[in-house]
């Protein structure tokens, strides 16, 4: 389960980081990186305790990252 989390967190660096590296996001390297690795977290714990998601622990992280760059900067524009 450590490694899990761990690793959940690794994909989520680099997710955030290839968003900002690409053009998807305009956040900054290191907010587009913090924005994934809590939008993994949270997913990650709701797995943990609802047992819904992915069945695998990388489609999870891949998804809650994305779907964490794409709520968090539109829900603070105006």
């Amino acid at each position: 389960m450590f490694l899990t989390l761990f690793g959940t967190v690794v994909i989520a660096g680099i997710v955030g980081y290839l968003c900002e590296k690409t053009g998807f996001t305009h956040n900054g390297y290191l907010q587009s990186i913090i924005i994934c690795i809590g939008g993994a977290f949270l997913f990650y714990f709701v797995r943990i305790m609802f047992g819904f998601g992915f069945s695998s622990p990388g489609m999870n992280a891949i998804a809650a990252s994305i779907g964490a760059l794409v709520i968090v900067p539109f829900h603070w524009r105006k």
